[in-house]
């Protein structure tokens, strides 16, 4: 029996490698999964090169490491299984049936049988969180006093640790002027890295032939993400000391000149098995228990690790494939060529869209805020901001991006979400410094200079109004939508029949 792990399973101490410490291990690096969109450079040198790394260690280890480079996936288990025939797999569950059942038939084709076990980067079990959520319509809130219950995470008998489930009430807060975040922490990669890099920027530049813009539209600063399971200790350990302190209060905050803020970039190293979710919550919650960090941003870190991420994976699980297509609110716009370029005068958007080329990163408030805001309420198809966010984001993978962006940024199909997250200028000036540098007037809806995210907003309340006016949390928006006349409606239309003129031709 071979233990075959998968490019975003990469783990050594748990899981099926830990489990069966005298098989050999499988690893196939496929070329084909790196051209199916035009991705990030960093996000390919990150699971290659961690790939890698992870290879050279276990192999140092004294453990056999069948290691194969191959075009696709059946390439690879193919040579494998020419080599070793009739050899048994084991790997981790895949996140959906129809996943399974694929790896199944690739093995199976090439000679081979695979075993499924269980996916150790979760806490929450299938099975768990099907018994859960077998009452009826999902509640993240619901789900995160679940798991905090199931794992005595920061509870106090029956109770939650200083008696609030949440804070936050507390965690909405923008940041004096005076105030600067601890920088984000850097590695000195060794040749892998270097090697990763220069093979990525050879190998798939241009390499992707779908619109718009090839496998060049990234403009790349030097990599910086921990790729080996000591340097994603380290950043775990430089967010618990220097940032964590910080990153409750402010983590809705945007701030131009500050990209990470205090978020603890820890999310590629969660999510390729580098670090485990319950050290991660295990060190935040310690260091409430020294003194050395406020409850209010352990607990929005514990919500974000035990609570989003570990919802979002199953109901992604439960609802695909439907979820990927799903368009509730009919949005048909095609994706503005600023999500890949940058090039436009919106001063938050043409910052955030630069990060994203230069790092492959942006942080949570700024996707949905921003990003998937404004795809929101200029109508963009779903999918089509589904796959950019799939492409541009080093920490992305299909399971993370088609819940957060179809579902919650663009309340595609209304299985969890309750509202969509509709915002105007107000909303971006209360949380970041950009409006004060934008041509664009915040204040302004109509007419000339009238910053977008205005006339859109009261727009997309207005095309959805048969959909949206019944729910509950919209109450106090229609009220607004009401006291509004036909003058000031006709001024609304026309300005958001500009924008879109503008975006589609590159202007805005």
């Amino acid at each position: 029996m071979t233990v075959w792990l998968r490019g975003d399973h990469l783990l050594r101490h748990r899981g099926p490698l830990s489990r069966r410490p005298d098989e050999p291990l499988l690893l196939v690096e496929a070329e084909s999964f790196a051209r199916k969109l035009p991705y990030h450079p960093h996000k390919l040198t990150l699971v290659f090169a961690a790939m890698r790394e992870f290879r050279d260690a276990v192999r140092e280890s004294g453990r056999t490491v069948h290691y194969r480079r191959a075009e696709t996936f059946a390439d690879g288990l193919a040579a494998h299984l020419d080599e070793h025939p009739d050899d048994d797999l084991v790997t981790t569950e895949p996140q959906t049936d129809a996943a399974r059942e694929r790896l199944r038939s690739l093995v199976a084709d090439a000679g081979g049988t695979v075993q499924f076990v269980p996916d150790e980067r979760f806490l929450c079990s299938p099975d768990r969180f099907d018994a859960w959520a077998s009452g009826g319509r999902y509640r993240h809130e619901d789900f995160y006093r679940f798991m905090r219950r199931e794992t005595g995470y920061l509870m106090d008998g029956g109770d939650p640790v200083g008696g609030e489930w949440n804070y936050d009430d507390r965690n909405r807060e923008t940041p004096p002027g005076e105030w600067t975040p601890a920088d984000p922490p850097t590695f000195d990669h060794g040749e892998t890295v270097t090697e990763t890099a220069e093979w990525v920027a050879e190998t798939f530049a241009g390499g992707y032939d779908g619109p718009p813009y090839g496998g060049d539209w990234a403009d790349p600063e030097p990599f910086r993400w921990p790729v080996t399971r000591r340097q994603a200790v380290r950043a775990l350990d430089h967010f618990v000391t220097y940032r964590l302190a910080d990153f409750g209060p402010y983590q809705d905050a945007m701030r131009g000149e500050a990209w990470a803020m205090s978020h603890s970039l820890l999310s590629t190293s969660l999510n390729l098995g580098l670090l485990g979710p319950e050290e991660v919550i295990e060190r935040a919650i310690g260091a409430y228990e020294t003194g050395d960090a406020p409850l209010n941003s352990v607990e929005g870190f514990v919500r974000q690790v035990l609570g989003w991420r570990e919802f979002l994976r199953h109901v992604y699980r439960r609802e695909m494939p439907e979820l990927a297509g799903a368009n509730q609110l009919d949005a048909q716009e095609a994706l503005p060529e600023f999500y890949w370029t940058g090039d436009t005068d919106m001063a938050c958007l043409s910052d955030v869209v630069d990060g994203v080329r230069k790092r492959g990163y942006s942080h949570h408030i700024e996707r949905l805020m921003l990003l998937a805001n404004f795809g929101l309420v200029y109508g963009v198809e779903p999918e089509r901001l589904n796959r950019w966010f799939h492409a541009a984001y080093v920490d992305a993978f299909h399971w993370v991006t088609t819940p957060n962006v179809v579902e919650m940024g663009l309340y595609g199909a209304g299985v969890f979400a309750t509202k969509p997250y509709a915002a105007s200028a107000n909303y971006v000036d209360k949380m970041s410094d950009y409006c004060s540098g934008c041509p664009y007037y915040k204040t302004k809806t109509t007419g000339e200079g009238a910053c977008p995210f205005n006339a859109l907003y009261w727009e997309f309340l207005d095309r959805n109004e048969d959909e949206l006016r019944s729910n509950h949390r919209m109450g106090l928006m229609y009220s607004h939508v009401d006291n509004k006349g036909e003058e000031e409606w006709a001024g609304i239309r026309e300005r958001a029949d500009e924008i879109r003129t503008m975006a589609r031709e590159g202007e805005l």
